[in-house]
């Protein structure tokens, strides 16, 4: 959501209710930009401001891995400055990425073979960035981890929480109320305008590429999902028979509606993963709120959610239990064992168990 277009395939909230209450890192980057990182959104967040203003932030969202990064100290800084204006830009995450996997892999083996053990060598992009970080700071990928673990506060998923005074508010639903939910969602985009918000950025912004076979749905504003989705609708629309056009449109809607409910499922795994068995004591509360009927949002959400927000700011103990959830101290998630059988490498002691 923070590039300009997409605002319907990126579920934007809308002018209306923007205008209820101010918001932030909504539309500020151009689309051709595609080097925009998630320590570009921590840096650009407006967290501090919005202290200093005697205002309380509340993160809405969304990718949870960008919400870790404004809680935790958890990212690396190898950017000396960050722009988000159109201009050529060299990223050397990018370039790196063209290389084959295995000679990536067998570059941070070198480098840095404590990380090269912990990383799927099929991991492309976080090999990589393993070796943009060696790069640009001259330091292993794996000492800097190791750094931020042992500040105080610090923890096997990385530094220390930077607001300690927060809460997370999870809103949860039954699997098949949620998939029912996501599936209209996509319904009712298609009667917003999804298809001619789809053709209108293609365009102008991708059908250039495509037709010098440069098209990069792995970066940016492209890989959005919704988009890349509907490639082969949007670059056959007008060049194929209607009925062929018709059946990559329902494939592409069918695709839509899949992608978007796999996604639903790794952000709750995330939320589990990384907030809810997060080993140490530096981790907000996780406060949960069942939205599976939407007929009980008032008694099941609004009310507890103003109870639990209320009883922050005020410095007492909410009503509700925060969620918990019991997590193996000794497990890592990080090991790496070759099976013979099969001949793969398994990454994470759940894994190989």
């Amino acid at each position: 959501q923070v590039y300009k277009g997409l605002d319907i395939i990126t579920n934007k909230v809308s002018p209306r209710e923007q205008r209820l209450c101010r918001h932030h890192m909504i539309s500020f980057v151009d689309p051709l930009v595609s080097n925009y990182t998630v320590v570009d959104f921590r840096d650009k967040a407006h967290i501090e401001d919005i202290f200093a203003r005697d205002k309380i932030p509340i993160v809405v969202g969304g990718t949870n891995y960008y919400i870790e990064s404004l809680l935790w100290k958890v990212l690396i800084n190898t950017k000396e400055k960050t722009s988000v204006a159109p201009r050529p830009v060299t990223d050397r995450k990018v370039e790196l990425e063209q290389l084959d996997g295995v000679e990536l892999h067998r570059r941070l083996s070198q480098v840095d073979p404590e990380m090269a053990a912990k990383l799927h060598p099929h991991d492309k992009r976080k090999v990589a960035r393993s070796l943009q970080v060696f790069e640009e700071t001259g330091i292993p990928h794996s000492e800097i981890l190791h750094q931020q673990q042992e500040e105080e506060g610090g923890g096997p998923l990385g530094g220390p929480l930077k607001y300690p005074h927060s809460c997370i508010l999870w809103l949860h639903a039954d699997q098949a109320a949620l998939d029912q939910r996501l599936e209209k969602r996509v319904d009712d985009m298609l009667a917003a305008g999804l298809l001619e918000e789809l053709r209108d950025f293609h365009r102008r912004y991708n059908q250039e590429k495509v037709a010098e076979n440069r098209q990069d749905y792995q970066h940016g504003i492209f890989q959005s999902i919704g988009f890349k989705e509907f490639h082969e609708y949007l670059v056959s629309e007008g060049n194929c028979s209607p009925e062929t056009s018709a059946l990559l449109l329902q494939k592409g809607i069918q695709a839509l509606k899949q992608v978007t409910k796999r996604y639903a499922r790794r952000q709750n795994k995330w939320v589990r993963n990384r907030f809810l068995k997060r080993p140490g004591p530096n981790v907000p509360p996780v406060y949960g709120l069942e939205v599976s009927d939407l007929m009980r949002w008032e008694e099941d959400v609004l009310k507890p959610a103003l109870e639990i927000v209320e009883s922050f700011i005020q410095g007492r103990d909410p009503p509700a239990e925060p969620v918990k959830m019991e997590y193996d101290v000794n497990e890592n998630k990080r090991s790496h064992r070759m099976c013979e059988l099969c001949d793969r490498v398994i990454i994470g002691d759940r894994e190989w168990a």
